[in-house]
């Protein structure tokens, strides 16, 4: 059994084992990743991997706790931002991940604030698995007392996203809704399925069900999806509190189409792993 090095943060609670690999080279199997991620274990929701880069301070991979790759991770990229920025003792940061690179800056003591990049709205982009209309899917769940309803916006932030509107989020079983979604056949890549409350235009709350992770506390490209499907209905503003069950992420989306998130992250835990 071997034993590395390894970090522990997490973003609100969405939380990550994170392995450098800049000076040391680490391999790790999908079921290692699954074996570090179970919560009989170290856990966590993903695993990252950081890596040397040319074009940016560091390269990102991501792994959901399924053991299966993902494109990007939100509350991950201002985690290892923070990370970064403590070790080089700077106040900006830029991360490379696949689907581009990310400029991240420290507003204070911890919370940290970093660019996501553009929203996709195109079907072939999503991915969805033929043309619709991503603002209305029109796939219908059921409230705990039976009442139906019919929507769900889809778009990508860095990952598929389908949000639903509701009421009262408390009202839906996302640990049953979320994984029938997640394989819905309109998604040829799984999604992200998420929950949304609109408490006033500039407070939403959400509960969240990521594809390969499950039930989370927090994921920041959710985060952002709901901010902007929300703006795009004209049910919140573009500068929006989203509040999940151990805080608030803002997220402002910028009239240059650019997704601006902004939140607090834990301090960095040394700690040793066995694989």
């Amino acid at each position: 059994m071997d034993k590395l090095d390894a970090y522990k943060m997490d973003g609100l609670g969405n939380d990550f084992i994170i392995f450098d690999k800049r000076k040391k080279s680490i391999t790790l199997t999908k079921d290692q990743i699954i074996k570090v991620s179970s919560r009989k274990n170290v856990g966590c929701d993903q695993v990252i991997v950081i890596d040397q880069d040319k074009s940016s301070d560091a390269f990102l991979t991501f792994y959901n706790s399924d053991g299966g790759e993902t494109s990007a991770c939100g509350n991950g990229s201002r985690c290892l931002a923070y990370l970064l920025m403590k070790e080089n003792n700077k106040e900006k940061t830029s991360l490379r991940t696949k689907v581009g690179i990310l400029h991240a800056e420290l507003d204070n003591k911890n919370l940290v604030r970093i660019n996501m990049g553009q929203p996709n709205f195109g079907w072939r982009k999503i991915p969805l698995s033929k043309e619709m209309d991503n603002k209305n899917l029109k796939i219908r769940i059921n409230s705990i007392d039976g009442k139906e309803i019919e929507g769900g916006f889809s778009l990508n932030v860095g990952n598929p996203h389908i949000i639903f509107f509701v009421e009262n989020i408390n009202n839906f079983n996302l640990k049953e809704i979320g994984p029938k979604i997640e394989n819905h056949n309109y998604f040829p890549e799984k999604c992200n399925v998420t929950l949304a409350s609109i408490k006033n235009k500039k407070h939403v709350k959400v509960k969240v069900w990521e594809r390969g992770a499950g039930l989370t506390k927090a994921c920041g490209t959710a985060a952002c999806a709901t901010a902007v499907s929300g703006a795009v209905l004209k049910l919140n503003e573009r500068c929006v509190d989203i509040e999940f069950s151990e805080g608030l992420l803002n997220i402002d989306w910028k009239e240059d189409n650019n997704i601006y998130m902004t939140g607090k992250v834990s301090e960095v835990k040394k700690i040793i792993v066995n694989i």
